[in-house]
């Protein structure tokens, strides 16, 4: 184990996510590379032990680069981890990031993956089954690039059927779940209370990834 991983994370603070009011790509970048990138390396170095070991396979942590970006700056960043050495976007995979207004913890299976449709299948042949699983408060999305999305009490039994029917059939589509977490709360303050939040979700998330396969 590294020196970094046997020190205590430290959280997230409101000025983390104040890198997203930056103004420009370059300016952005670079404190978005200073203050927030270590803390999403950590956040690699401490979980994907965790997550391979839950998920019975080596996981590889990815930590988004925005490299492809010209003129517009991120409105958001990310941590994936992934089965796959090279890469995350093909595969399904877990991901820790934040908008402006939130941290989330989720699943994605997003639309470069392969696996979109052996999901879908799985997922609409056990949809009762994800309906008791899945808490009412978890948030499910079509589309990563936007945040926010419709909780699972909100979308409900037809609401959830139509968005993996849609995964199914539309080539640019996806599909996210996980839980969302103000960027003023508490919890993010507290690194350790974070990390088992997010030991937590992965966890209950993990029926969604074994459907992908």
């Amino acid at each position: 184990m590294t020196q970094q991983t046997t020190q205590l994370f430290s959280g997230f603070t409101a000025h983390d996510f104040d890198v997203f009011e930056v103004p420009g790509l370059e300016a952005r970048m670079s404190v978005l590379i200073e203050r927030i990138r270590p803390k999403l390396e950590w956040l690699g170095e401490r979980l994907t032990p965790f997550l391979s070991e839950l998920c019975g396979e080596t996981m590889y942590p990815h930590v988004a680069k925005h490299a492809r970006r010209t003129v517009n700056p991120p409105v958001d960043t990310w941590i994936a981890y992934a089965a796959n050495k090279r890469g995350y976007k093909a595969h399904p995979h877990f991901q820790i990031g934040m908008f402006g207004s939130h941290l989330f913890v989720q699943f994605a299976i997003i639309y470069e993956s392969n696996n979109k449709s052996v999901f879908a299948e799985h997922a609409l042949r056990q949809l009762n089954e994800l309906d008791q699983h899945i808490p009412s408060h978890y948030v499910w999305s079509g589309d990563h690039m936007v945040p926010g999305g419709d909780t699972q009490a909100q979308l409900g039994h037809e609401g959830l059927r139509k968005l993996l029917e849609r995964l199914r059939t539309v080539k640019a589509s996806e599909a996210l779940c996980g839980i969302i977490i103000d960027r003023n709360d508490p919890l993010l303050l507290d690194g350790e209370a974070f990390i088992a939040k997010a030991e937590e979700t992965f966890t209950t998330l993990l029926p969604l990834y074994r459907m992908a396969f």
